[in-house]
């Protein structure tokens, strides 16, 4: 008999949700062949056993919560070596089925729920818009760490109740609170502002992680009916990081739009390629390429700030991450090495991970690395919008919905295709004249693709 563990599921996963059970006692399973599907707080992702045989026994089941190491399955390894194999192998589960409660639409990127990655201008092929549902498998509700009692030797201090009460539920010393109202008296803001000054980080293991709780919600059954879905894994994860993003990035947004007339014939021009080798050549693969180039000219939109050390960390690496929205939450899928792949691989590529993210079959792998993310809603039929930034990146640029315009040309109006663009960025690092500058070369490459490729 052996037992197979649940394994190293990536980089910081300790634990997970189990949601779905792909085999039974009784089953003959073979060496990698997937047995569980578990959720954790960054993908949802099949387990395959490391160890073939008959299994005896099943330990866990679905809505468990699961760590590391735990023991998932016993299997009888030399059973299906001597022949014991009148049971049946395990048939191919299907993927967990979509939970009925609704979760509201989201509506800004990465912050925001963007549609999965495809282009949709009018001459474009687009998808109906992914379905949004609420997860229902378990989670554990976090309550915040509790405020440091007051000793005997501190000085008492004047505060409402309410603001004693708002402190204990972020993990702030009320005693620890400066005051500026007269009196002093210590008041919310006081409050909040001493959270924001004395976070350590955005990584969810300091106070800067506690400035997520809010005031107590009222009692909403006062007015009328309710129902409470609990939050998946990936939604609460999603939550967690687009609050420390905005409270760790002092977010500028600049707006412009692009002809991509030209773009787009070349497009429907060449897509018959793409479509051959299993690709859809899209205005966001065009998008990728271009921006892939931007960053090169621009360097500071594909680096980091470590305020840790006061220094600029520059990559010399291109990984773009394209936000998808999925009916268990957002995730960002990361293509590798876009600045060495021609807009027909990249087509392919995004294609591929838009299907897995889709059916919530990314790797861990394939969401990591990012230098910087590009979301588009315009599937969703959305103009201009202010996208947050993805830390620890340092940009982002949304696309909206293409349409037709009437724009003066060589003294007339014509009809041309026009694509919002908005990009936002962290103003620690890129001023607005920076800013606005990158953003005018992304226009023009776009608006000149050709030009782009004969120039690089």
């Amino acid at each position: 008999m052996q037992e197979f563990k649940l394994p190293d599921l990536g980089e910081n996963v300790k634990e997970g949700t189990v949601i779905n059970v792909l085999v039974k006692a009784g089953d003959v399973i073979a060496k990698d062949q997937p047995v569980i599907e578990v959720e954790t707080d960054k993908a949802a992702l099949e387990v395959p056993s490391s160890v073939g045989g008959k299994v005896r026994e099943v330990r866990v089941k679905k809505g468990d919560a699961i760590k590391v190491g735990a023991v998932v399955l016993v299997i009888d390894a030399a059973a299906a070596k001597n022949g014991d194999t009148h049971a049946k192998p395990a048939p191919k589960a299907e993927s967990s089925k979509k939970p009925a409660a609704a979760e509201p639409a989201k509506t800004s990127s990465v912050a925001t729920a963007p549609p999965a990655p495809s282009p949709v201008p009018p001459t474009v092929e687009s998808a109906e818009p992914p379905a949004v549902a609420a997860a229902a498998s378990l989670v554990v509700e976090e309550k915040p760490a509790p405020a440091a009692p007051p000793s005997a030797s501190r000085t008492a201090v004047s505060a409402a109740p309410s603001v004693r009460q708002f402190a204990r539920e972020i993990g702030i010393d009320i005693y620890a609170v400066p005051s500026s109202a007269p009196g002093d008296r210590i008041t919310i803001d006081d409050v909040k502002q001493h959270a924001r000054t004395t976070r350590t980080g955005v990584d969810g293991r300091s106070d800067g992680a506690r400035l997520a709780a809010a005031p107590p919600l009222p009692d909403f059954e006062r007015w009328g009916a309710v129902a409470r879905a609990p939050m998946s894994s990936v939604r609460k994860k999603t939550a967690e990081h687009t609050l420390a993003s905005w409270n760790a990035i002092p977010h500028v947004t600049i707006h412009d739009k692009a002809d991509i007339s030209d773009a787009d014939a070349l497009r429907t021009r060449y897509k018959k390629k793409a479509e051959d080798v299993g690709g859809k050549l899209t205005i966001t693969a065009l998008m990728l390429k271009i921006t892939a180039s931007a960053l090169k000219v621009f360097p500071k939109l594909n680096a980091s700030v470590d305020m840790t050390r006061g220094e600029i960390v520059y990559k010399k690496y291109y990984h773009l991450g394209v936000a998808a929205d999925t009916d268990r939450g957002l995730v960002v899928p990361v293509i590798r090495d876009v600045d060495k792949k021609n807009v027909i691989q990249l087509s392919v590529e995004l294609s591929q991970l838009s299907e897995k993210a889709r059916r919530g079959k990314l790797s861990l792998d394939e969401m990591q690395g990012g230098t910087f993310t590009i979301t588009n809603l315009g599937g969703l039929g959305t103009g201009y919008f202010t996208p947050i930034v993805n830390y620890p990146e340092v940009a982002i640029l949304g696309l909206g919905r293409a349409r037709m315009e009437p724009v003066l040309v060589d003294g007339q109006f014509q009809p041309r295709l026009m694509l919002p663009l908005s990009l936002s960025f962290d103003h620690r690092l890129i001023d607005g004249a920076d800013g606005a500058r990158a953003l005018r070369w992304i226009v023009e490459a776009a608006e000149k693709p050709l030009l782009m490729v004969l120039e690089g």
